[in-house]
């Protein structure tokens, strides 16, 4: 089974993945900026920040997979671009690398436009979101042979609105997924599913998919 370094293993998206990954397991580690005092049993848990590429990349020896689910926010804001960038130059080709964005990147329909472009979309969010889309499009220009994959959760997805692991949700390709009501939402546990889902099967390869219910 593939081994996993889940960067920003301690926040909402990123704890998720490290319990999922656990769950079936993997060989799971932890990375992020302090320990936490309440741990997934099963993880190994590290201490180590994306801004430190190179300490970063001491981390990682040994893993098949590395999933960023660190957000462009706050102090990270303007500077996970630019690490993402120098950690997918550095890292071996043959580890795989996911990246938890934004939902502002997906289409709101086949053809677009994306999300972002919209009338409602809210401007305090939109250099979050940019950032987010910027990443995938300096995956989607790296001329190497990594296999990489970029997954946009719903637009209802946070520690606001935590829900329940169904196991299921849906996979929208590039287009955001809304159920019958027009609502797009997936609880932390179920992203996590797809997450671990895309991990073990593949099914999005050097490309980027939208999940929710």
């Amino acid at each position: 089974m593939p081994r996993i370094a889940v960067i920003g293993g301690t926040g909402y998206a990123g704890s998720h993945i490290v319990a999922e990954a656990v769950r079936r397991g993997h060989t799971v580690v932890s990375v992020a900026r302090s320990v936490p005092s309440e741990r997934v049993d099963g993880a190994t848990y590290v201490e180590g920040t994306v801004l430190d590429v190179p300490g970063l990349v001491a981390e990682l020896d040994g893993v098949d997979v590395v999933v960023s689910a660190v957000a462009p926010r706050g102090d990270m804001l303007g500077k996970l671009r630019p690490a993402i960038a120098q950690l997918t130059s550095v890292l071996p080709e043959s580890v795989r690398l996911g990246v938890v964005g934004g939902a502002g990147g997906s289409l709101v329909a086949d053809g677009g436009p994306r999300l972002i472009d919209t009338d409602g979309f809210t401007d305090d969010y939109k250099p979050e979101a940019s950032e987010a889309i910027g990443i995938l499009e300096d995956l989607r220009a790296d001329a190497s042979d990594r296999d990489w994959f970029y997954v946009h959760p719903a637009g209802g997805f946070g520690a606001w609105a935590p829900g329940e692991r169904t196991g299921n949700y849906r996979d929208g390709g590039h287009v955001l997924v809304v159920d019958d009501n027009g609502d797009s939402f997936i609880s932390g546990a179920d992203f996590a599913v797809a997450v671990l889902d895309e991990i073990e099967n593949s099914r999005h390869s050097r490309d980027n998919f939208t999940v929710g219910y």
